[in-house]
């Protein structure tokens, strides 16, 4: 039976084999799981959750990499589970600060991001505005924001897959009874229509939709996580938009992997490949038996790729 109080942000804190901490970064507050060596030489790996999700996203990689000597983050970005949810800060700009003000405020010079769908474009962005404190940098699902831009303009199989729903999100009041409805079913929608059909069926992901419904209704995330993709539309006719997107085409330089679940109907493979000049050592994976969410669905495939582009671009013992 549905409770008549909504949840309390605190209620995200799930217990497993990682810490929860609150850190103070850009001005805001960020409520952190981590796991890994106490030894401060661990490199670090910041893990980003995508659209209507929380940092239970990334249980499997938190707990696998930190197995692997290095010292795994998942955060609660801006305006989601049980960080800070201010009126505004939504943008590209604002979001790049927040991951960058983690990196620092935990002690690191540097790190390796890790991204899904929104998660993956806050990467992007912390790559080009903040490029000396990204080392590596691997997105699920989450093409280059101009290339994805670029396809969505000019290819019509991307646009009818993206555009509806990114358009629908720019109504008023609407798209957050959308997602909170009947106790977060909404969120729980996204989950399972975007995955692949075993997983979809499956014990895990059952779960899985049940602490994303929970975590979409704490007060103030529907309409937070819905002003990212807010501002991505309305910054299109803003000058801070058109200075945003042409910074973005700056390329970069580092060492990137591209994931994408072979049955995902959402990001379409020729928007991944599209751009290969924005990043040019970049590599693209297929992940089997995965679709949008393929970092879930197929974990032991995500995280295996996500070692092989940490071996390259650091050891265990060095920051």
């Amino acid at each position: 039976m549905a409770s008549n109080f909504p949840p309390d942000p605190s209620s995200v804190r799930y217990d497993g084999g990682w810490t929860h901490r609150d850190v103070h970064a850009n001005g805001i507050r960020l409520h952190i799981a981590s796991a890994g060596p106490g030894d401060p030489e661990a490199p670090l790996v910041v893990l980003l959750h995508g659209f209507a999700d929380f940092w239970w996203s990334w249980r499997h990689q938190l707990t696998a990499l930190a197995e692997l000597g290095y010292h795994a983050v998942a955060v609660d970005l801006r305006g989601y589970g049980d960080s800070d949810k201010p009126p505004r800060g939504y943008d590209g700009w604002t979001l790049a600060g927040d991951i960058a003000g983690l990196i620092r405020a935990l002690g690191y010079s540097s790190a390796t991001l890790v991204g899904h769908a929104d998660g993956g474009l806050v990467c992007w962005a912390t790559a080009v505005l903040h490029p000396r404190l990204v080392r590596a940098v691997a997105v699920v699902s989450s093409p280059h924001p101009a290339a994805l831009k670029s396809s969505v303009l000019r290819d019509n199989a991307q646009r009818r897959t993206f555009l509806p729903g990114f358009l629908r999100s720019q109504l008023p009041r609407y798209p957050e009874h959308l997602l909170t409805r009947e106790d977060g079913r909404g969120a729980a929608d996204l989950l399972t229509g975007r995955s692949s059909p075993g997983w979809a069926g499956s014990a895990e992901c059952a779960d899985t939709a049940h602490r994303m419904r929970s975590a979409i209704q704490i007060p103030g995330v529907a309409h937070c996580a819905l002003e990212y993709k807010r501002w991505a539309f309305r910054s299109q006719w803003r000058a801070d938009g058109r200075r945003f997107i042409a910074v973005m085409r700056k390329p970069v330089d580092i060492p990137v992997v591209s994931l994408r679940g072979e049955f995902d109907r959402y990001i379409l493979p020729h928007t991944v490949h599209r751009g290969p000049q924005l990043a040019p050592r970049r590599r693209v994976v297929t992940v089997r038996d995965a679709a949008h969410f393929a970092h879930q669905e197929n974990p032991e495939a995500v995280t295996a790729e996500i070692a092989k582009l940490l071996a390259g671009a650091e050891s265990p013992k060095t920051r």
